[in-house]
């Protein structure tokens, strides 16, 4: 397998947020060096705008032409704006939006053409970034339409817990109607197949998340379960996929119950992000799988109310860092083996079983 130091493109995001925050404060210790060699697509006019405005005098970045020209022992940067670009802090521009996309698309030609290896985005705002070149709901939409796929699996991951979405951004009121047997089936092995292959878990076991209070209580507050979730869960479970429920959402957290499995998938957007974000907002990180490229994020926004304060942590952008990096070798490891079968008996991969369930996360009769 091959060993060589990855080289990590990040896209600045927007210019006016705490973008540039977070990943100086990332780049500034240099043990990053030791698992890649970061290349910021962005400004350095932008760079130094922020790094005043931080009071970070013991940092500069090294200004390349191209990420082939990057010094593996420094945090290189590609200019990819005018120097008329202008920076106004905590404000939605749309020469902010327009930064945020010139950096994304220089970063998406190089990770196409090999010239980095994973993708790590900054965060954009959603509106000031729409326009004739980019018409999508954010990062993920965007992606997928790059890379040419018809669905991938947004995947928060944290040392806690590893959770994905059956639907994304769309309207509380839109999810039932959304959720089919096919989505829901599909997800699951979206989920199975980055469970094995990004992080390495063997024989992945996934819990399944009812729609309604109390997973339905047995159709008494919603038939979605009945209708439309089982049905997924067992049709997946004939291709061998190992998935579990539908669990009600309030006691599968409240027990600890979340802690048995190697993935969880939710139904909808706050179902999971809620207690994603309560458990690990600091340090979890949003990863796209299914895409045939490594892309993360910092689980966070542009957080205009505090850009330039530096009262940003950049603890959920290093951990996207290392988690790239991470996913990057396991899909080394894991084509090896699918070429190699041999080798799969002499590598010691990660495996969970799910013990014996508290009996609460089953009771439909809970208190909520």
């Amino acid at each position: 397998m091959e060993t060589r130091t990855i080289v990590a493109g990040i896209s600045q995001g927007d210019i006016n947020g705490i973008g540039y925050e977070v990943i100086i404060k990332t780049l500034v210790n240099n043990i990053i060096n030791d698992i890649c060699i970061p290349v910021v697509y962005g400004s350095p006019k932008v760079a130094a705008y922020h790094r005043k405005a931080l009071n970070i005098n013991n940092f500069s970045f090294n200004n390349v032409r191209s990420a082939e020209d990057a010094n593996p022992k420094k945090a290189n940067m590609i200019n990819c704006l005018d120097d008329d670009v202008r920076v106004e802090l905590g404000k939605s521009t749309a020469q902010g939006g327009e930064a945020a996309l010139t950096s994304l698309e220089r970063a998406i030609e190089d990770l196409k053409n090999g010239r980095i290896d994973v993708l790590i985005t900054a965060p954009i705002d959603k509106n000031n970034i729409q326009s004739d070149k980019f018409s999508f709901r954010g990062h993920t939409e965007y992606l997928m339409s790059k890379a040419g796929v018809d669905d991938v699996l947004m995947f928060m991951i944290s040392e806690n817990m590893k959770i994905g979405f059956a639907t994304g951004h769309i309207p509380l009121k839109k999810v039932p109607e959304v959720l089919t047997v096919e989505l829901i089936a599909r997800k699951l092995k979206l989920m199975s197949q980055s469970l094995m292959m990004d992080f390495a878990v063997r024989k992945p076991q996934i819990a399944v998340l009812g729609l309604n209070p109390h997973a339905g209580d047995n159709s008494l507050l919603g038939t979605e379960e009945e209708e439309v979730i089982i049905p997924a869960i067992k049709q997946v479970e004939k291709e061998g996929i190992m998935a579990f429920g539908p669990f009600p959402a309030d006691g599968f957290f409240g027990s600890g119950a979340f802690t048995k499995f190697n993935g969880i998938l939710s139904m909808y957007h706050d179902q999971g992000l809620s207690p994603f974000k309560a458990l690990s907002f600091d340090s979890g990180v949003n990863f796209t799988a299914g895409l045939p490229f490594v892309r993360t994020s910092p689980v966070h926004g542009t957080a205009f109310s505090i850009a330039g304060k530096g009262e940003a942590s950049e603890n959920s952008f290093r951990q996207a860092v290392y988690l790239a990096c991470s996913i990057f070798r396991n899909r080394q490891l894991y084509n090896d083996i699918s070429k190699n079968p041999l080798k799969h008996q002499e590598i010691d991969i990660h495996t969970d079983k799910v013990d014996e369930l508290p009996p609460e996360i089953f009771n439909s009769e809970q208190p909520l």
